[in-house]
């Protein structure tokens, strides 16, 4: 069954031979999600030795990972097993190594950097994935409340949203229960938001 994580975490383990292996675990909706956290963690730890990672997508299924200059197979394939091993989607592993001036060598790398996300994820509550979607929508300022508490009974996000004569708004709302939601926002506004696949990114 397809997992994913509650929650972004950090994690530290114990050094090995001197290097620091800190693992970011982050929860993402898109790739560009991931590769937007891999720069953020890169320029946190700008000194860093290396920034290896792997993540796995669920929709499109996607699998990647990089051992950012370490050697070929050490670093981002034992990052993807771990979230492979867990069935976990829509999910990014990031290791940043400060060398600590003891080469591990292929088999050491292998499971320091496979060990280290393990310990990490071995600390983290891990959700069944929920297929969601991205429903784009404007609405009046009066039904701002009513809006905001819908979106959280159907256990939806809100990605963003701008004010202007309106206010236009950005969710993600899982699959299951879109319809419901679409449904609710008709009721709410009398008919006069009616939520459409094909204008608003609602499923078919």
């Amino acid at each position: 069954m397809k997992q994913t994580v509650a929650t972004a975490s950090r994690h530290e383990g114990e050094q090995i031979k001197g290097s620091r292996f800190i693992v970011d675990i982050v929860s993402v909706a898109a790739e560009s999600d991931a590769r937007d956290a891999l720069s953020a963690i890169a320029a946190e730890f700008a000194d860093a030795s290396h920034h290896c990672w792997a993540w796995r997508m669920a929709t499109p299924s996607i699998e990647r990972a990089s051992d950012d200059g370490e050697p070929s197979g050490s670093a981002g394939r034992p990052i993807l097993a771990q979230l492979a091993g867990r069935d976990l989607v829509d999910t990014a592993a990031i290791v940043t190594r400060y060398f600590g001036g003891t080469k591990l060598g292929v088999g050491g790398l292998v499971r320091a950097y496979g060990g280290a996300v393990g310990e990490a994820l071995d600390t983290l509550r891990l959700l069944p994935w929920i297929e969601m979607c991205e429903v784009r929508f404007e609405h009046d300022y009066s039904h701002t409340d009513a809006i905001e508490r819908l979106t959280s009974e159907t256990a939806g996000v809100i990605l963003d949203r701008s004010f202007g004569e309106s206010v236009m708004l950005h969710l993600r709302l899982p699959v299951i229960s879109a319809h419901n939601f679409a449904d609710a926002i008709a009721d709410l506004t009398a008919g006069s938001i009616v939520l459409t696949s094909e204008k608003h990114g609602l499923p078919s």
